[in-house]
C-alpha cells in the first residue's frame, strides 16, 4: 500500500534534534523524501507496522506529532503537484 508520512517534532534543539534525524532516518528506510517533513512509502502491511513501531519508540507523545495517511490505491493517482516537479516517482529505483 501506498502511505504518506508527515511529521513535527516539537523541538529542533537538543533531545529533538536527535528526535527529528531519527524520524527521518526511520521514514528514509521505508520510503523517499518529497519534502523537509514528508516521505511517500510503498509499504507491505507488516512494514508499515514495524515502521509505525520504530516510530513510537522515537518520538515524545507528549510534544511531536506524527500523521501516516493510508491510501487504498496508489498515492501517484491522488497526487496533483504544483510548482517545482519532483526528481522521481514513488516505487523507481535510485540510481547512483
Amino acid at each position: 500500500m501506498d502511505v504518506i508520512v508527515t511529521y513535527d517534532i516539537a523541538d529542533t534543539e537538543g533531545p529533538g534534534r536527535v528526535r527529528l534525524r531519527r524520524v527521518a532516518d526511520i521514514c528514509g528506510k521505508y520510503g523517499h523524501r518529497v519534502q523537509f517533513s514528508v516521505f511517500e512509502c510503498r509499504l507491505s502491511r507488516t512494514k508499515l507496522a514495524r515502521m509505525i513501531g520504530e516510530i513510537e519508540d522515537v518520538i515524545d507523545r507528549h510534544k511531536d506529532s506524527v500523521i501516516v495517511y493510508r491510501f487504498p490505491g496508489a498515492a501517484e493517482d491522488a497526487k496533483i503537484r504544483l510548482g517545482r516537479t519532483e526528481s522521481r516517482k514513488l516505487g523507481e529505483p535510485w540510481v547512483f
